[in-house]
C-alpha cells in the first residue's frame, strides 16, 4: 500500500497516510477536524541510481555487439 501526503488547508497540518489505491481521498484533517485536506504531490520511496542500464550488461560473447553492428575489417 502506497503512501499519501496530505496537508490541510485550514491549520496547515501536514501528515502522511497509508491507504490503498482504490481508497477515497481523506478528506477530514486529524488536527482540527476541518473537512479541508488536500493530497500533495509527493516523491516515490524507491531510487534509481548510477549510471543506467546498457545493452550490454547481461550479455556474453559476440552478442554484446548489437547497437553498432559488427564492423568490416
Amino acid at each position: 500500500m502506497p503512501l499519501y501526503d496530505y496537508q490541510c488547508g485550514a491549520c496547515a497540518h501536514q501528515f502522511e497516510a497509508l491507504q490503498k489505491i482504490s481508497a477515497a481521498p481523506l478528506s477530514d484533517c486529524p488536527a482540527c477536524q476541518a473537512p479541508a485536506l488536500k493530497k500533495l504531490l509527493s516523491v516515490p520511496g524507491f531510487r534509481l541510481s548510477g549510471n543506467g542500464w546498457y545493452e550490454t550488461d547481461f550479455k556474453t560473447g559476440a552478442k554484446k555487439n548489437l547497437a553498432g553492428g559488427d564492423k568490416a575489417d
